[in-house]
């Protein structure tokens, strides 16, 4: 049976419905499965090149009739891929990896064979053959393609090639633009999302990321809020299509839409970027940085493993196919091997060196939430570790097997530390382990996929931000029971998805903010009354400055900071005026086109800001960068590395004064430490990593459950106890303060020292 779509009087032939059939072409869907699996976030059926986030579609054009798109054997399914994937294997991701004019290792393919050049001459037989005004074109047209592979054959693998300065390409491009008059697109390609219960425990919301310029209904800013079912968007322009969940906006994936009357595997002309409305050719620096990270982020072999004791060479796989990329004039440009092109272009295979912790320890103890370990005695993924930072070891693993629990994401302890407090991100649950011992105590059920959770300076009451839905939920002391729950924007007619909010240090404020509105939620905690500001686009972590009259938000896909005042007008603008809202710009030193100049961040997550005040400190998942900032004057100060997919850190203090932060890495296996001020005159223009830690357990490393994979991987929310912040320092129990210092226990009131 061929599945065919009639438009106008001409029938599009698609593909044979069988077993084999073809992914995304014409009325054949593609269906993305939104799960809660490790690198399968958004499962397309597929795997890819190491990812199975990935599809590929085949632009139907009429007139094309009865060119097909041959099978592609991949290693858990079978189906199919535009043309110029097909002689690729996906199951050995690099096979291929050669200069096109070399000799091909025995069964890899060169740039000619990877181009399929045969499907694209049958394509433009078939409209010669169904149109006689496009016949000569189409002879024209199948001359030059039997002259291209020796045009080709020289081409290096990893150097972009404007297909203008190869003539007989040039020509072959311009006839198969021609011919497209004679062979319009056909119907839109289908791309189904589906939510079920029993691979996703909670809600999600897919949004676009990435699509072509002019694409129907993008970015896809919405689907009503999160859902369990199944919704749909239609994909009509050739080009690169990604996608993210706005509940956990590292969960991605994508869709190529390829057109047979190309070279190469297009990415479309211009492309625009959720959250910056000016569109960008495809061979944009933003478009590489940001088709790197997909590859890195959904293919877990591409995640950074580092060593304590030697150097471990790091070098992510790509897909190895020739991409059809065009550059600001609008000239085609071939990559003729994406992965070798990615290899030159971000410097791969690269040298992570032997970490050594600091030479300074610090006071008490950190946990982190790493998201991505995998154990024996449960289905879903994540624990929580403790390092004693003291002496820089793993103490213990919290699993809870017992609970199965889903992908604990931040933290956060009561005044006596007798509890320790963490949200099941991809469930439902706050739950509440003994801190010392690590055994479960009990959960509670307060909404889909919360993320945050902190205490409340004097009341020792919990605010948990349910991030899928709509509410700031407060718990009583202890967790064990629901006593308020606070819309955030109940007249928005939206699913606002408050994530990483913040508590003042008097406990009266929440500030949170709305990734689906674009503005800060100001929680009036005594009156229950809120107020809103207007901030960037997708606003996802929330941080106020110690004496709580300024909250800073991460504005993720507006790359940038903005700040708000939440009494008298507190942020400074670039002039030095202070107004009661103010805009950190972290693509000053950016662009887009062509890459960073200076310090830049893209993608910002978490951004405390000291206890002391002196720095404010920016997590840049894009960039791997964590930018150093004035919290006084707004002042991009500079930038220090961090890991693949840099999340989460948070301030704890160190030994004899003065505060660490701990940064934690969603794909690494390692956490840095950074000193803000090393030798203590002030000036954070010195801040410096003291240095890095492994987060795998080791023999001495207490756990409930035995770790079967990604040790130590998916770092992401960080608390580190004693808390050291202005309101929860001065209620430190008596036995913590012995190795504090008074300015540590005060650390904004001076005269209290």
């Amino acid at each position: 049976m061929l599945a065919a779509t009639a438009v106008g009087a001409t029938t599009v032939s698609v593909f044979p419905a069988t077993a084999s059939q073809p992914v995304g072409a014409g009325p054949l869907p593609i269906t993305f499965e939104l799960t809660d699996e490790n690198g399968n976030w958004f499962d397309s059926g597929l795997n890819l090149f190491g990812s199975q986030s990935l599809a590929v579609a085949e632009l139907p054009r009429v007139g094309t009739s009865g060119v097909g798109v041959p099978s592609l054997a991949l290693s858990s399914s079978s189906a199919a891929a535009p043309a110029v994937l097909t002689s690729l294997d996906p199951a050995n991701p690099r096979a291929g990896l050669h200069g096109p004019g070399s000799a091909p290792e025995s069964g890899t393919p060169n740039l000619v064979d990877a181009l399929a050049l045969d499907k694209t001459l049958a394509a433009v037989q078939g409209i010669g053959a169904s149109n006689p005004e496009a016949a000569p074109l189409a002879l024209e047209a199948e001359g030059l393609l039997a002259q291209l592979p020796d045009a080709l054959a020289k081409l290096p693998a990893d150097s972009p090639v404007n297909l203008n300065e190869v003539p007989v390409a040039a020509d072959l491009t311009r006839i198969l633009d021609s011919l497209k008059e004679f062979a319009v697109k056909g119907p839109a390609v289908t791309v189904n999302f589906t939510v079920d219960p029993a691979r996703s425990e909670a809600i999600r919301n897919p949004i676009g990321l990435i699509a072509p310029e002019g694409a129907l209904g993008f970015p896809y800013e919405t689907m009503e809020g999160a859902f369990f079912g199944t919704k749909s968007i239609q994909l009509t322009e050739p080009g690169l299509y990604a996608f993210t969940d706005s509940v956990a906006p590292y969960m991605l994936g994508a869709v190529v839409v390829d057109d047979p009357l190309t070279l190469g595997v297009d990415f479309g002309k211009s492309l625009v970027v959720n959250g910056k409305p000016e569109a960008v050719p495809s061979n944009a620096d933003i478009i590489q940085r940001l088709v790197n990270a997909f590859f890195t982020i959904t293919n877990p072999g591409n995640w950074q493993m580092f060593s304590e004791t030697e150097e471990v060479s790091w070098n992510p796989v790509q897909p190895p196919a020739p991409i059809l990329q065009y550059d600001s004039a609008g000239n085609q440009v071939l990559v003729p091997n994406l992965d070798a092109y990615y290899d030159s272009y971000f410097k791969y295979p690269r040298t992570l060196p032997a970490l050594k912790k600091p030479t300074t320890p610090g006071v008490g103890e950190v946990w982190v939430a790493t998201q991505m370990e995998d154990y024996a005695g449960k289905e879903k993924h994540g624990s929580i570790t403790k390092i004693d930072v003291e002496d820089w070891s793993i103490d213990r693993k919290i699993a809870a097997p017992s609970i199965n629990m889903n992908n604990v994401h931040n933290m956060w302890t009561d005044k006596d530390y007798k509890f320790l407090y963490g949200n099941e991100w991809f469930g439902n649950e706050t739950d509440t382990f003994d801190r010392e011992t690590g055994e479960f105590v009990h959960k509670i059920e307060v909404g889909p996929n919360p993320a945050h959770v902190m205490t409340r300076p004097g009341s020792d009451k919990l605010t948990v931000g349910i991030n899928a839905g709509k509410d700031i939920v407060e718990l009583a002391p202890g967790g064990g029971e629901i006593t308020r729950r606070i819309a955030v924007n109940p007249d928005s007619g939206l699913t606002p998805h408050p994530h990483a909010h913040w508590t003042s240090h008097d406990g009266k404020t929440v500030v949170a903010p709305e990734t689906m509105t674009n503005t800060a939620v100001i929680v009036d905690m005594e009156k229950g009354t809120v107020t809103h500001d207007k901030v960037g686009a997708f606003p996802i972590a929330t941080s106020m400055t110690p004496d709580s009259k300024k909250a800073y938000l991460s504005d993720f896909l507006g790359m940038s900071i903005t700040c708000v005042s939440l009494e008298e007008d507190a942020c400074a603008t670039e002039s030095g005026k202070k107004e009661h809202t103010s805009t950190i710009d972290l693509w000053k030193n950016y662009n887009p086109l062509t890459g960073p100049t200076g310090a830049w961040g893209g993608l910002t997550i978490q951004l405390p800001v000291s206890p002391d005040g002196k720095a404010m400190l920016a997590e840049n998942t894009l960039s791997q960068t964590v930018s150093v900032i004035d919290p006084k004057t707004n002042k991009h100060i500079k930038d220090l590395p961090c890991n693949a997919g840099c999340h989460g850190a948070n301030f704890g203090a160190k030994k004899g004064g003065g505060y660490y932060a701990y940064v934690s890495n969603k794909f690494s296996n390692a956490m840095q430490i950074i000193d803000i001020d090393p030798n203590g005159d002030g000036d954070i223009a010195d801040a410096e990593i003291a240095g890095q830690m492994v987060l795998g357990a080791t023999e001495d490393t207490k756990t409930d459950d035995a770790v079967t994979a990604h040790p130590g991987v998916g770092g992401q929310g960080v608390v580190a106890i004693p808390l050291v912040y202005n309101g929860w320092s001065q209620e430190i129990p008596g036995a913590w303060r012995k190795d504090l210092t008074c300015r540590q226990i005060n650390p904004i009131d001076k005269s209290a020292c």
